[in-house]
C-alpha cells in the first residue's frame, strides 16, 4: 500500500513538474514575442523612435543572430551540426535557400507594417495565419481539402474582414504588407515540412539560425540597397544607437530560441494556443498603454476570428490525440498477435509430441 501511494505521488510530482515547465516555456515565449513586437513598433513608428527602415532593422537582427550562431557552433563548439543527413551544398541550395528567402520577405513585410498599422490591428490580421497555412498546404498536397475545415477558414476570414472594416486607422499599404507577411510565413512553414522534415533533417534553434540567418541576410541586401540605402546616406543625423539596436537584436535572438524551445518541449499546437493569449494581451496593451484606438467593431470581428482559430486548434488537438491513441494501439495489437502465434506454435508442438 505504501509503495503504491509513493508511486502515485511520484507520478503526480512528475506530471506536475511537466505541467509547470510547459507553463514556463509558454510564459517565456509570450514575454519575448510581446517584447520584440512592442520594441519593433517603438523603433519603426514615426510617432515614437522614428527610424522607419524595416529592412535595415531586419538585417541588423539577422547579422546579430548569424554572428552568435557562428560563435556558438564554430568557435565555442557548444552545438554540433547534424551529420545524418549531412548538409551538402546541393541540400543547402534546394532546402535552406528557399526557406531563408521566404523568412527574409516575411520579416521585411511584417516589420514594414508597424510603420502604418497599430499593434492591435496587426495582431487581428495575423489571425489569418491558419487560413494561409491550410490553403498553401492543400496546394503542396500536405493537407486534403475538407469542406468543414474550409468553412472554418472562411469564418476566420469573415471575422478579420469585419475587424478591418472597423479599424479606425485603416491603411491599405499597411494591410497589404501584413497580408504579404502572413502569406510568406505560411509558405515557409509548409516548406519546412516539405523540404526539411520529409528528408529527415532536424535542426535545433542554434543550427537553424546558423544555416537560415545568413541566407536571410543575403536576400535582404538587394532590396535594402535599392529602397533604404539612398535615404540612409542622405540622413546625416543618424548614428547607430548601440543600446537600442543591441538589446532589440538580443530580444530577437532570444525569441528565435524560445520558439524552438516551446515547440520542442511541448508542441506546435501549444504555441498556437499561446499565440491567441499573446494576441489578446497585445491588443489590451495597444489600447491601454500605446493608446491605439480599438473599436467595438474591431473586437467583434476579431472575436469571430478568435472563435474560428480556437475551433481549428481544438480539431488539431483531437487529431493529435487520435494519432497518439493509434500509435499506442499498434504495439498492443502486435503483442496480441505474437501471443496468439506462440499459443498456436505450442499447440502444434504438443500435437506433434502426441503423434510421436
Amino acid at each position: 500500500m505504501g509503495r503504491e501511494g509513493s508511486s502515485v505521488s511520484g507520478m503526480s510530482e512528475s506530471v506536475l513538474k511537466k505541467i509547470l515547465l510547459s507553463y514556463l516555456y509558454v510564459s517565456i515565449w509570450i514575454f519575448l514575442s510581446f517584447s520584440v513586437i512592442v520594441y519593433n513598433k517603438y523603433i519603426l513608428d514615426p510617432k515614437m523612435y522614428n527610424w522607419p527602415f524595416p529592412i535595415s532593422l531586419t538585417m541588423i537582427h539577422m547579422a546579430f543572430c548569424s554572428s552568435l550562431a557562428v560563435l556558438l557552433v564554430r568557435v565555442l563548439r557548444v552545438v554540433e551540426l547534424p551529420s545524418s543527413p549531412a548538409m551538402t551544398r546541393e541540400l543547402y541550395v534546394s532546402s535552406i535557400v528557399p526557406i531563408g528567402a521566404l523568412y527574409a520577405f516575411s520579416l521585411w513585410f511584417s516589420n514594414s507594417a508597424y510603420i502604418y498599422l497599430s499593434v492591435s490591428f496587426i495582431q487581428m490580421l495575423k489571425a489569418l495565419m491558419p487560413v494561409a497555412v491550410y490553403s498553401i498546404s492543400i496546394l503542396f498536397n500536405k493537407e486534403s481539402f475538407r469542406s468543414s475545415t474550409m468553412t472554418n477558414m472562411l469564418s476566420i476570414s469573415f471575422g478579420v474582414a469585419i475587424a478591418a472594416y472597423g479599424e479606425a486607422r485603416f491603411n491599405g499599404l499597411g494591410v497589404l504588407l501584413q497580408l504579404g507577411a502572413v502569406a510568406f510565413e505560411a509558405t515557409r512553414l509548409v516548406l519546412i515540412q516539405v523540404l526539411l522534415s520529409s528528408k529527415g533533417i532536424t535542426l535545433n534553434p542554434i543550427t537553424t539560425l546558423y544555416y537560415v540567418a545568413p541566407c536571410c541576410l543575403a536576400f535582404l541586401i538587394l532590396p535594402w540597397a535599392i529602397v533604404e540605402l539612398p535615404t540612409l546616406r542622405n540622413t546625416s543625423s543618424f548614428h547607430f544607437d548601440f543600446p537600442i539596436f543591441g538589446t532589440n537584436s538580443f530580444c530577437a535572438f532570444a525569441l528565435n530560441l524560445a520558439v524552438f524551445l516551446l515547440v520542442g518541449k511541448t508542441s506546435a499546437l501549444t504555441m498556437n494556443v499561446a499565440g491567441v493569449v499573446k494576441d489578446w494581451l497585445l491588443i489590451a496593451f495597444s489600447w491601454s498603454v500605446i493608446r491605439d484606438t480599438v473599436t467595438a467593431v474591431n473586437l467583434f470581428g476579431y472575436g469571430i476570428a478568435f472563435l474560428g482559430v480556437a475551433y481549428y486548434n481544438h480539431i488539431k488537438l483531437q487529431a493529435l490525440k487520435a494519432k497518439e491513441a493509434q500509435k499506442k494501439a499498434v504495439p498492443n495489437d502486435e503483442e496480441s498477435h505474437n501471443l496468439i502465434e506462440e499459443r498456436d506454435n505450442e499447440k502444434m508442438s504438443r500435437k506433434n509430441e502426441s503423434q510421436v
